[in-house]
C-alpha cells in the first residue's frame, strides 16, 4: 500500500517503532497549535517540499493533507511513500476511511500489557 497508518493511544511507541523501522526517512510532528511548515495553510507546497518516504506524525492535525497524499498516491502509486500516525483513533480512522480509502494499510499499535513488560527472561 501507498500509505501505512499507524494508530494507537498517546505513548504507546507509534513514532518510536516508525523511526526504528525507518531510520533514514524523516519524521515531521504535528502540533495542534503550529502550523507545521504551512503545511495547513498550503499542503500542496508543503508535500512538494518532502522527500519520500516520509513520516508524518499525528496527522489528525492535518487532515487537509489527506486529499493532496490521496491524489499523489493515485499517480504514483508506489508502496510505503507515505507513513502515517495518530493518536485519536476514531478521528483519524474516519479521516483516512474518507479520504484513503483503497490506498491505506490501518495498524494499530496497543500498549505492552503487564506480561510483555515485565516478562521474566529467566523463566
Amino acid at each position: 500500500m501507498p500509505v501505512i497508518v499507524l494508530t494507537g493511544a498517546r505513548q504507546v511507541g507509534k513514532s518510536t517503532l516508525l523511526k526504528h523501522l525507518l531510520p533514514q526517512t524523516e519524521l515531521i510532528v504535528f502540533d495542534p497549535l503550529m502550523d507545521s511548515g504551512n503545511a495547513r495553510q498550503d499542503p500542496e507546497l508543503f508535500l512538494d517540499q518532502l522527500k519520500l518516504p516520509v513520516i508524518l506524525d499525528e496527522i489528525q492535525y492535518v487532515p487537509e493533507l489527506l486529499p493532496v497524499i490521496k491524489r499523489r498516491v493515485d499517480l504514483s502509486k508506489k508502496p510505503g511513500e507515505y507513513w502515517l500516525t495518530g493518536s485519536q483513533n476514531l478521528n483519524v480512522l474516519k479521516n483516512v476511511s474518507e479520504s484513503l480509502a483503497g490506498r491505506a494499510a490501518l495498524l494499530s499499535l496497543y500498549p505492552m500489557n503487564f506480561s510483555e513488560r515485565y516478562d521474566d527472561a529467566s523463566a
